[in-house]
């Protein structure tokens, strides 16, 4: 027992010796680790460079409003049972400079082929000084809409020449500054017809891009629009039941025809071939619609590109989307602003000729000063390089033995090959390039700016031929079908505006390119409180990966194993906004925030349609809620039932009770925005969600406040079945002046099978293939891909604990200022008050005074005679905080709007003498 005891002292004096030592090691190991941390400091997280308030300025925020830290805030402003317990899974973040490497070895997996698939998409030279000076500059990305048109001349020009342009090669009288894609534009189009002669009957030409097609039946079958798809040369209008008759011209095989005799609205399929070919005005028709795409906008994986709407005067007021109008200031020069706005949801909500809201402002700015660089010859050349290519391309397969399927054509061929169509694709998939095969072993082919002599001799190689463009062209008879020899060549002169006629140096380009950049209020001038759009840092490193080469070329239609880097990138993005959200699926082919709504609804009728509840078509929509919501319901052809609000912005509990039990058979869903309009986080929802699924209805949740939720509670968890996510506000795509958006839509797991799919490329994969989807809601399959990196990248970059906290930051700001604002909002309110009381006393002139004349030119404000009843001081700098190291200067006075509406002029004015001349 004694030595027993002896070893147990002895152990017990050894574990504590290891005990003592242990401990040295590991004071020694924390010293080292803090030496190495001041001789090698860590990488500054991105999130503090995202977020704006420093930690010290935090604090002081937080002391002010009574909280001693971001959390007890949390906890205070989110119901404490739909708080998320702990961080989201996601991955930890990664430096920006880790980011990049990252997403650059996710691009290099996309396989860029040659693609001359056509079908609405092709590839373009994009001039360097435009992409520099345009998509890749803060300047220009991350301008607001512009409903404020005194600080947004520089994009409102832009687009006026987008539509002088549209108008000039279609030959209509008026176009708008853009939709969102080719297919949705001739969707509005037939929806326009139905409008304007309320005939149900719509009839789409079997030539028309199948995309195209799938968007109208989507639109129509919401709308219960019988829709015919057939020969548009032997539709039947005796019947005068028939609203629209879409064509397209060149059709989807390449192929032009003389619509004079049937045409009642008109497709086009883009502007380029109408460089040489007569404008569909020739043909009297009433609409056309198309994208811009060619004019210097990458293919980008589909998106996003400027979709085009142009019409005759008449039909001008049922016009979908956003028009550029000149109007005069206060001075009495012109100026430009959006005309026509009560036409649109925000204001005419369930009544309004559309629910667009977002357009594609930045694409489209960025195609018309393509045709301002290149001016009507340069355009003219491009088209005549691509159209002579064509025809060699042609003359060089007839030759050989091939059969061409088109007398006339622009840019596209069909081709019947003599040899079979197996060993054609075995050449071209080892060339590495992508054609377009159909069903009955025809092949078409359509070429683009980019197409070289080179890349046809390859195409000619692909059919077994041993010839060369140099030899084609040694005989002028490959010029028989040349467009300039037959009854569509195009007589009519295009872009002759001086606009297209003076910027054809890359000098001159980049300084009219400034000088409207000049006239814009962005981020890099000051934040842009508007409460409708969260607006935040686009950060450079979020927005790199847009021009990288492997997510810019390549076509949507290409197969999905060239399109690797893509599927990964779509694969990450949906597991990363459903571990936000707590939804099962994404779908990201809606491409605004507007369109994401329709298909999130669309989703929803669908379900019911799947369980036998086709009768389930009421939407009970809050008044307080955005203009979009009704509108989206009533295009997806439900029966809106508002529910009237609180004086606080809550719902009305007790009219929403009776309306769910005025409803109970026939309610299809409840669409509500959380946080509340007001910005109030409602201890309701959970009750509210329970209540509509009780009476057999779905729960859609506005993704518009998002931003108050990410990290603090998913809405998939308290009980909503769909949202659809405005990546341009929550997730950092900038708004570019109106556009692009991404509206891509959440839902739990029984509304997966009823995501949007496409007829081009599976975007369901076969595991849904039982059940009936609604179709496309837009062009390309899966949106406008090419932004979707900038999301992805903010997410990797903030982490679970950096996007929390971002939501909690924003959380204080709001509460912060609404505190500052509850301190002096008397003072504030006595400083105007003040105002109007020297009109009234007489000390300011009741006509002439700062609130009246405002905003202040600098032209106005320097010139000799100053005849004004008050200071030029206080009319240049009205407030403290506004200096002249600091003072943006409006380049127009005050925008006189009803004048634009009612003397309605919509491109470019033309430039009168001046005196000297």
């Amino acid at each position: 027992m004694q030595y027993t005891l002896k070893i147990t002292k002895c152990s017990k004096f050894l574990n504590k010796y290891n005990i003592v030592a242990q401990h040295k090691r590991s004071l020694q190991l924390s010293l080292q680790r803090q030496n190495m941390k001041k001789l090698l400091p860590q990488k500054e997280e991105f999130q503090a460079r995202h977020i704006g308030p420093r930690e010290h300025e935090q604090i002081e925020m937080l002391r002010l409003i009574g909280f001693k830290n971001l959390d007890e805030l949390t906890k205070t402003a989110v119901p404490a049972k739909i708080l998320h317990k702990g961080d989201l899974n996601l991955e930890e973040p990664v430096t920006e400079y880790d980011l990049i490497k990252r997403i650059t070895k996710i691009s290099e997996m996309n396989d860029i082929w040659r693609s001359y698939i056509g079908m609405g998409y092709h590839n373009c030279c994009v001039p360097h000084t435009i992409m520099r000076n345009i998509f890749e500059n803060p300047g220009w990305t991350t301008q607001y809409t512009p409903y404020q048109p005194e600080i947004s001349q520089g994009r409102l020009e832009g687009l006026l020449n987008y539509q002088t342009m549209i108008c000039d090669f279609t030959g209509m009288d008026v176009a708008n500054a853009s939709l969102l894609d080719e297919g949705t534009a001739a969707a509005e189009a037939l929806a326009l017809a139905h409008r304007y002669n309320k005939r149900k009957k719509l009839f789409v030409s079997d030539r028309v891009h199948p995309q195209t097609i799938s968007v109208i039946a989507t639109r129509a079958a919401s709308l219960s629009l019988p829709l015919v798809i057939g020969d548009v040369f032997k539709v039947e209008t005796s019947g005068k039941d028939i609203a629209g008759i879409l064509v397209q011209y060149p059709d989807t095989n390449g192929c032009i025809h003389d619509f004079e005799d049937v045409v009642k609205r008109a497709h086009i399929n883009g502007v380029c071939s109408l460089a040489v070919l007569q404008p569909p005005s020739d043909f009297d028709v009433d609409i056309c619609v198309g994208t811009s795409q060619r004019f210097g906008i990458p293919l980008g994986y589909g998106g996003p590109h400027a979709g085009f709407f142009a019409c005759r005067q008449q039909l001008v007021r049922l016009m979908p989307g956003r028009m550029i109008g000149v109007t005069r200031d206060s001075n009495g020069e012109d100026a430009y602003r959006l005309a026509l706005q009560t036409r649109e949801q925000h204001i005419r909500r369930d009544k309004a000729t559309s629910n667009i809201c977002t357009a594609q402002a930045l694409l489209a700015n960025m195609s018309a000063m393509y045709a301002v660089y290149h001016g009507p010859q340069g355009i003219r050349d491009i088209a005549s390089r691509v159209h002579n290519l064509t025809l060699a391309l042609a003359k060089g397969l007839e030759v050989a033995g091939n059969a061409i399927n088109n007398i006339y054509f622009f840019d596209t061929i069909t081709v019947s090959p003599k040899i079979s169509v197996q060993v054609i694709k075995e050449n071209a998939n080892k060339a590495k390039i992508n054609l377009r095969y159909f069903n009955n072993d025809t092949i078409g082919i359509s070429l683009d700016e980019t197409t070289t002599a080179e890349d046809v001799n390859d195409l000619f190689k692909i059919f077994a031929m041993n010839i060369t463009v140099e030899e084609v062209v040694k005989d002028e008879s490959f010029l028989a079908r040349s467009l300039d020899k037959s009854d569509f060549h195009r007589t009519i002169s295009y872009l002759q505006h001086p606009v297209f006629n003076s910027y054809h140096s890359e000098t001159r380009i980049v300084r009219y390119m400034k000088s409207l950049e000049n006239k814009d209020v962005s981020l890099v001038h000051s934040m842009i409180p508007l409460g409708s759009c969260t607006m935040k840092l686009n950060s450079t490193t979020e927005m790199m990966p847009c021009s990288l080469k492997g997510f810019t070329d390549i076509h949507p239609f290409a197969p999905l194993e060239q399109a690797e880097g893509y599927q990964q990138l779509f694969a990450e993005l949906e597991r990363d906004l459903c571990a936000i959200t707590g939804y099962d699926g994404i779908s990201f082919q809606p491409n605004s925030g507007a369109q994401g709504e329709y298909a999130g609804l669309r989703a929803i009728q669908c379900y019911h349609e799947s369980r036998g509840d086709k009768h389930r078509q009421v939407c009970l929509i809050p008044i307080s809620a955005h203009g979009t919501n009704p509108a989206s319901a009533q295009m997806a052809g439900m029966q809106v039932e508002p529910i009237l609000v609180r004086k606080d912005g809550s719902i009305d509990m007790i009219h929403l009770k009776k309306m769910i039990n005025k409803y109970q058979k026939t309610l299809s869903c409840l669409m509500i925005t959380y946080p509340s309009t007001n910005g109030v986080f409602e201890e309701t929802i959970n009750d509210i969600c329970n209540m509509v699924h009780n009476a057999g209805g779905q729960v859609y949740l506005d993704g518009a406040n998002m931003n108050a939720q990410v990290g603090l509670c998913r809405p998939g968890d308290y009980g909503s079945d769909v949202s659809h996510l405005n990546l341009h506000k929550t997730f950092c795509i900038p708004h570019g002046g109106g556009g692009p958006g991404m509206g891509p839509i959440g839902v739990k797991r029984h509304l997966i099978p009823f995501l949007p799919n496409h007829p081009v490329i599976n975007c369901l994969g076969n595991d849904h293939s039982d059940l009936k989807n609604f179709g496309s809601v837009s062009a390309a399959p899966f949106g406008s891909s090419a932004i979707l990196p900038i999301s992805w990248a903010y997410i990797k970059m903030m982490g679970p604990r950096g996007l929390c906290k971002a939501t909690q930051v924003a959380i204080l700001n709001a509460n912060y200022m609404s505190k500052r604002l509850e301190k002096y909002y008397k003072t504030l309110y006595k400083a105007i008050r003040k105002e109007i009381a020297d009109i009234e006393e007489g000390k300011l002139d009741s006509i002439q005074n700062p609130l009246k004349m405002a905003p202040h030119t600098q032209k106005q404000v320097i010139i000799t005679e100053w005849n004004r009843p008050y200071s030029r001081e206080l009319a240049a700098f009205p407030a403290t905080f506004v200096k002249g190291t600091n003072k943006i200067w409006p380049s127009v006075g005050r925008i006189d709007d009803i004048y634009g509406d009612k003397n309605l002029f919509c491109t470019c004015p033309p430039i009168l003498p001046t005196d000297n001349q």
